[in-house]
């Protein structure tokens, strides 16, 4: 019927948004045929864990993991494998000095990254409201406003939380730091927008702030080149949404969703946050060693980074 075509759309447009990640911390030094080949091997790396979580008849669903728009589906395994690909790639020429630190290389128009993140912000109306498969179904009325609303609620307090957490830790108010924040609160209520309250929302999105500024410096500390914080803004802060889920989780909406329990706020107990983490550290191990193992055996066979005049010359031009 119309609710289950609808079902199986989403699935392929998850799993072309999982896949972006990816491409975001591979960005400008891997070459052209790579996007297509990992592309059809991560493609079933995804299927797996979508089953997992998300069929009737996957085992984490059936212990009740709440994950209500893909935090972990889709954020968090595109950010595993996105790491994968940046630690077999090296970081871009000139990204680090001889004394290990990062040096900044820019994007070349704020404007456009601000008016980008607004589009995005826009489209997680589509992409968690979107995920309640309808507007107005019966019991559930209101129900795609109420999940507009906690996905709103925490994009906002992400921007607050982002550019804050720039203002103390990096001395300035960062602008990229604060569309960081934005996108890391949208990918943490992905997974607990149908499950969580609006104040639970919000905290979500100041946590996931701070969590963007902090990853980033992280992830550059570690001598790792992600070119647009695929693994902070949508690994760590997936990671954080899913255990918040665990966390926050009102016992009526997921009685509601008939999936897991109440969080440990309202009912006292681990188990579902328990559920969550065990949720993260399956899919954490199997994404990120079938896509480590992928892009190795690749890497072994053909090579998967560009030559460094190419890189140098700007992949449009070459490639």
């Amino acid at each position: 019927g119309i609710p289950a075509a609808t079902g199986y759309l989403f699935e392929v447009v998850f799993a072309g948004v999982a896949l972006a990640i990816v491409w975001g911390a591979m960005a400008e030094r891997a070459k052209l045929w790579v996007y297509f080949a990992f592309g059809v091997a991560f493609t079933i790396i995804y299927s797996v864990t979508s089953h997992w979580i998300w069929h009737a008849g996957g085992w984490l669903f059936s212990h009740g993991m709440q994950d209500f728009a893909g935090s972990t589906v889709v954020h968090y395994q595109g950010a595993l494998a996105a790491l994968a690909g940046a630690l077999l790639l090296g970081p871009r020429i000139g990204k680090f000095g001889r004394d290990g630190r990062a040096n900044p290389i820019p994007g070349h128009n704020m404007p456009y990254a601000v008016l980008g993140t607004i589009i995005l912000w826009f489209g997680w109306f589509g992409f968690n409201p979107g995920s309640t498969l309808g507007i107005v179904t019966g019991d559930k009325l209101g129900y795609f406003g109420y999940v507009a609303l906690t996905t709103n609620l925490a994009a906002a307090a992400g921007a607050v939380g982002g550019i804050a957490s720039a203002w103390v830790i990096l001395r300035k108010p960062d602008i990229s730091m604060m569309l960081n924040g934005v996108l890391a609160a949208l990918v943490a209520v992905t997974a607990a927008a149908g499950f969580v309250a609006p104040w639970a929302a919000v905290v979500i999105g100041l946590v996931s702030g701070l969590i963007a500024v902090v990853g980033v410096l992280f992830v550059e500390r570690l001598g790792i080149d992600d070119p647009i914080g695929a693994v902070s803004v949508h690994g760590m802060a997936g990671v954080w949404g899913t255990l918040a889920t665990g966390l926050f989780a009102v016992p009526a909406l997921a009685s509601n969703l008939a999936t897991g329990t109440g969080g440990l706020v309202y009912t006292g107990s681990f188990h579902q946050l328990g559920i969550q983490a065990l949720g993260l550290a399956a899919v954490g191990g199997f994404t990120f060693s079938a896509s480590f193992g992928t892009l190795w055996v690749m890497k072994r066979l053909w090579g998967i980074r560009v030559e460094p005049e190419t890189e140098t010359a700007g992949l449009d031009v070459s490639e």
